[in-house]
């Protein structure tokens, strides 16, 4: 299976059931934009064999987690996915209280504000906010981002406890090859900024004309952490703005949203 595992394997835990966790890998495979999938693609995507894949695409479909095209012969996700990801967006308590402060930093600054949580080595959009102007990031509500070199994913990073951190750390070295040197310079610089200014920031080190700020939100009852951050095209977000202006704006509506939290 791709991307990021379970540091203990399947062959080790007896009640880890390998088909359920190959037929989620397989609605794993489906990305934002991508449409329909064939078999082949899913099974280069997941790295399952493609007859594996075969049963189990013929599976979710018979189950509605899968719709199949006749006409393209290809898949798309059906719609018990989507009753699946509603519920667990309306179990995000948070969604609701950030997105009023989010909207308001979004249309002050004409950027794009978001939150995210973790999933494997990817930063989730639970909720994301835009300005008015045409010029902002198009992610949705569950794109993903890389932990690894975004502001939203270093800020969650600078969040966890270090124990954590060094075992993602782990897993990141394993997959950036030999951008890893790069990569860890990175992160550490943006560790030692967030102890420092209390967010962390991204100069094109995600998309070479794109900058932004994170910082972390720990809910305080169970330890949960998630990020937020706040960019936009370099040519509209300099260095010298997300440090003027949008660092300290995130953290405060971070705090806001703490505040908020706090009461429930």
């Amino acid at each position: 299976m791709n991307d990021f595992q379970n540091e203990e394997t399947p062959a080790k835990d007896r009640k880890f059931v390998t088909a359920l966790a190959r037929g989620l890998e397989v609605l794993r495979a489906f990305r934002p934009g991508d449409g329909f999938l064939g078999n082949q693609e899913i099974a280069k995507r997941t790295g399952l064999p493609k007859p594996t894949v075969t049963r189990l695409t013929y599976t979710l479909t018979k189950l509605g987690y899968l719709a199949y095209s006749e006409r393209l012969e290809r898949y798309q996700l059906g719609t018990s996915v989507l009753a699946l990801g509603y519920a667990t967006l309306s179990n995000y308590g948070i969604r609701q209280m950030a997105r009023p402060y989010m909207q308001e930093l979004a249309d002050e600054v004409d950027c794009a504000v978001s939150l995210g949580s973790r999933e494997r080595l990817a930063m989730v959009y639970l909720e994301t906010c835009r300005g008015s102007g045409a010029v902002t990031l198009r992610l949705d509500i569950g794109s993903r981002i890389p932990i690894a070199t975004t502001a939203m994913g270093r800020a969650f990073l600078a969040a966890i406890p270090e124990r954590e951190r060094d075992y993602l750390m782990d897993y990141i070295k394993k997959r950036s090859g030999n951008e890893w040197n790069q990569v860890r310079q990175g992160i550490e610089h943006s560790l030692d900024h967030y102890e420092q200014y209390g967010y962390v920031k991204t100069i094109g080190e995600w998309e070479r004309d794109v900058n932004s700020v994170g910082v972390p939100l720990v809910q305080t009852e169970n330890g949960d952490v998630f990020a937020f951050n706040c960019g936009g095209p370099s040519f509209l977000l300099p260095e010298e703005r997300l440090d003027e202006d949008l660092g300290p704006r995130l953290k405060q509506l971070v705090f806001n949203v703490q505040t908020a939290l706090s009461r429930m």
